[in-house]
């Protein structure tokens, strides 16, 4: 194995040690999301696919 391969591999492994426990806390004191957010978030998605499907269309 290549030692740039090895020492990703560590990078990698020691990143999902440390964050990790980091994110479960995070989920677990987030809030709640309500159906405005959904709103929110919905609208701009169908924007950029059809954005997506127009730049399609011209090729």
């Amino acid at each position: 194995m290549d030692w740039m391969q090895i020492a990703s591999a560590l990078a990698l492994v020691m990143f999902l040690i440390i964050l990790f426990p980091a994110a479960l806390e995070m989920m677990k004191n987030s809030p709640k999301a309500t159906s405005s957010d959904w709103k929110a978030i919905v609208a701009p998605m169908i924007i950029i696919v059809l954005f997506i499907m127009l730049l399609i269309k011209l090729v």
